[in-house]
């Protein structure tokens, strides 16, 4: 990883946490045990503070930033989504940030909440626990059902798992010409589907 210091302030990752080395991680920034962090994830800790908890993943391209004095804090088992935005912000325990969503300065999202992708979190909304929002500004759409809340716990231990196969296995590596004809294929959980799916089982 690119790990940064700044004004004395060094990033904290714990032994068995994974970040993607070519993510960065700059100042005041305390990654917890089981964590991912995917390669182009910006964590700058150089206003405030950033804490990602146990078992959380950060997803490839996430940005991570807070005003001065400000802290952005992700409780434990929570999940962000690719290319998200989170400035200055409170996700809490279970909670899940969808693909690409933009959640402002002031913001909680409480426990087992979900934003949806691509939507945008306006600075003080409160997303109720076990509530689905979504747009621009996101709204309080609906509950969310027990298998969806299921689904993504599934989800976040997949990625603690992926954090682990990482830690053992991933390497740098020159890419081969061509593919075996045999080429192996990763096994899937049966419990991971896309959440579109889930209604159709």
């Amino acid at each position: 990883m690119a790990s940064y210091s700044i004004d004395g302030l060094v990033p904290v990752v714990a032994p068995g946490a994974f970040v993607h080395p070519q993510a960065s991680l700059i100042g005041d920034v305390i990654v917890a045990e089981g964590c991912y962090v995917g390669p182009g994830a910006s964590l700058r800790g150089d206003f405030g503070r950033i804490v990602i908890g146990v078992g959380s993943n950060v997803q490839d391209c996430c940005v991570l930033h807070s005003f001065p004095g400000k802290d952005t804090l992700l409780e434990q088992d929570t999940h962000v989504g690719h290319g998200a935005v989170l400035h200055g912000c409170i996700v809490k325990r279970g909670a899940l940030i969808g693909i690409g969503a933009i959640v402002m300065d002031d913001v909680v999202v409480e426990e087992e909440a979900f934003v949806g992708a691509a939507s945008f979190v306006r600075a003080g909304f409160i997303v109720p626990s076990r509530k689905l929002v979504t747009g621009v500004p996101a709204r309080v759409v609906r509950e969310l059902k027990p298998e969806e809340l299921a689904w993504k716990a599934a989800g976040t231990r997949e990625y603690q798992q992926l954090a682990a196969r990482s830690l053992a296995t991933l390497r740098e590596c020159a890419p081969l010409a061509a593919a075996a004809p045999d080429r192996p294929r990763f096994g899937v959980s049966a419990a991971v589907v896309p959440l579109h799916k889930l209604d159709r089982r």
